[in-house]
Parts: structure tokens; sequence; C-alpha cells
């Protein structure tokens, strides 16, 4: 089970990776930025089944963990304006840290794969997740309002 979650983890990384490509050609706004958190939690709803549920300590440790990991995906993620439209700024070092995310996610799924069980296994990773894309939505919901109200930083408009 442990090799077909993994397998599954690897495809979205690639997924998520090329959703971001094509996102990037194309102007972003404020639903597009703030929607994935909102449409993500429909996932808290596996708590409600017993066997997902964690201790205070587990979701603390988690959320934090991901709070973590949202930095390094908060420094990679910059808007420019262009042509009156404000875009996503495409970042090598985005694909790094993802990918890196990914790896170290991976490693940890093994480790304590086998001494945990999969429902709490799954909470935990969910958490993780959830726990690093809502710091790193609301920063990028902050710096698309900077470029929108024209602050911006010289160093975060388009390298070519």
């Amino acid at each position: 089970m442990i090799w077909v979650s993994t397998g599954v983890a690897l495809v979205m990384g690639l997924l998520i990776s090329f959703i971001r490509v094509k996102a990037s050609a194309k102007p972003t706004n404020t639903k597009k930025i703030l929607i994935p958190p909102f449409a993500m939690s429909t996932g808290m709803l596996q708590f409600l089944y017993p066997a997902s549920r964690l201790t205070w300590t587990e979701v603390a440790e988690a959320l934090l963990i991901g709070a973590i990991f949202s930095i390094f995906l908060i420094k990679t993620s910059n808007f420019y304006e262009a042509e009156g439209q404000i875009y996503l700024q495409r970042s090598k070092a985005f694909f790094i840290v993802l990918f890196g995310i990914l790896i170290v996610r991976t490693v940890a799924k093994f480790i304590i794969g086998g001494q945990i069980d999969i429902f709490e296994t799954g909470g935990i990773f969910y958490l993780v997740a959830f726990g690093m894309i809502v710091p790193w939505r609301i920063a990028m919901y902050l710096k698309y309002k900077q470029v929108k109200s024209g602050i911006v930083p010289v160093e975060h408009l388009p390298q070519n």
C-alpha cells in the first residue's frame, strides 16, 4: 500500500508541476489563489472517521511541519504585472522545492508508515499538506495584492 500511495504522490507532484507551468502563462486573480485551500478543507471530513483521529500533539506537529515547508514555497512564488494583468512568475527553484518536499514526505512515509496505522498516516500527511498550503496561499495573496496596488520590489519582476 505504501508503494501505491508513493506512486500516486509522484504522479501528483508531476501534475502540479505541469499545472504550475500552464498557470504561469495566464493571468491570475484572487479566486485562483484562494480557492485551493478552501477546496482542500473538505479533506477534514476524514477526521469524522474514528480511525483517522489524531492526538492534539500529532495535529500540532503536522501543522508545524507544513508551515515550515510552506516557507520554501512562499520564497519561490512571486508575481509581476504585464500589460495590465498579474502573472505568477515562473521559478526553477519552485520545482526543486516541490520535489524536495515530495522526497522528504516519501522518506517520512516509509519511516513512520510501518509504525502508525494507515488512517493516522493519511491524516498526518493531509495536515502537513494543509499546514503548507494555507500559509503559502495567504502569502501569495498578500504578494498579489502588493503587485496589484503597485507596491512590488524590483527583484520580483520577471527575469528573462
